[in-house]
């Protein structure tokens, strides 16, 4: 009967602990936006290079 009561009461007090989970960043979250420009920039080039090789068709 002692052993029945003192795993309650372990189980009990187990139960009672809960874990606890906080997430805080120290500095604000920033998304660099430099991949949309960089993007935008090689479209250009890409479209600048094929008028380019369109033009002088012997470069390569």
């Amino acid at each position: 009967m002692k052993q029945l009561l003192l795993s309650l009461l372990a189980a009990s007090a187990l139960a009672g602990c809960t874990h606890r989970i906080e997430v805080a960043a120290k500095e604000p979250i920033t998304i660099n936006m430099n991949l949309k420009i960089d993007h935008e920039i090689r479209v250009k080039v890409d479209k600048e290079l094929d008028t380019l090789f369109e033009e002088n068709e012997s470069l390569f």
